[in-house]
């Protein structure tokens, strides 16, 4: 992987007891789920001290910056909740990029999930441009036209 890391926070909206997994997994670009059993099993495997590692990241890593206004976490959580993603995006469609994952432990979406996802968002934008092709079609829109040159 070639891509550049930014800075290491814990992201408590992801995480499960404060987020210090969740954190490690974004800053890797890994899946969470991947860091929370290698940590598991590096404590049950006799490695306790990542007991203790685990409690200094809580206090040491700050929250991520991400989590203060929308929620982050909202297209993580929707990638498996289907229904709740389609209901989601019928409404509106979002800026945000699809990550598209080569490997199964790291984080982004399966290429066959991505593509649809890409398909419904130009879907959804194929058809605000035909919303937008009637309006400036229409008569309303010379109306409006006309009386704003006045």
């Amino acid at each position: 992987m070639n891509r550049k890391r930014g800075e290491l926070y814990r992201n408590a909206e992801q995480g499960k007891i404060a987020g210090v997994c969740a954190g490690i997994a974004d800053y890797f670009g890994w899946e969470t789920w991947l860091v929370r059993i290698l940590v598991v099993s590096g404590v049950l495997f006799g490695m306790p001290f990542l007991i203790l590692a685990y409690i200094a990241g809580w206090f040491i890593l700050d929250k991520s910056p991400r989590s203060t206004g929308k929620r982050s976490n909202e297209a993580h959580d929707s990638r498996y909740a289907s229904s709740h993603k389609e209901a989601r995006h019928k409404t509106n469609v979002s800026n945000e990029s699809i990550k598209v994952k080569a490997r199964i432990w790291q984080a982004g979406e399966p290429p066959k999930q991505a593509l649809h996802d890409i398909r419904r968002k130009f879907r959804a934008l194929e058809k605000k441009v035909q919303a937008m092709e009637q309006y400036v079609t229409s008569a309303e829109f010379t109306v409006s036209r006309e009386i704003n040159k006045l």
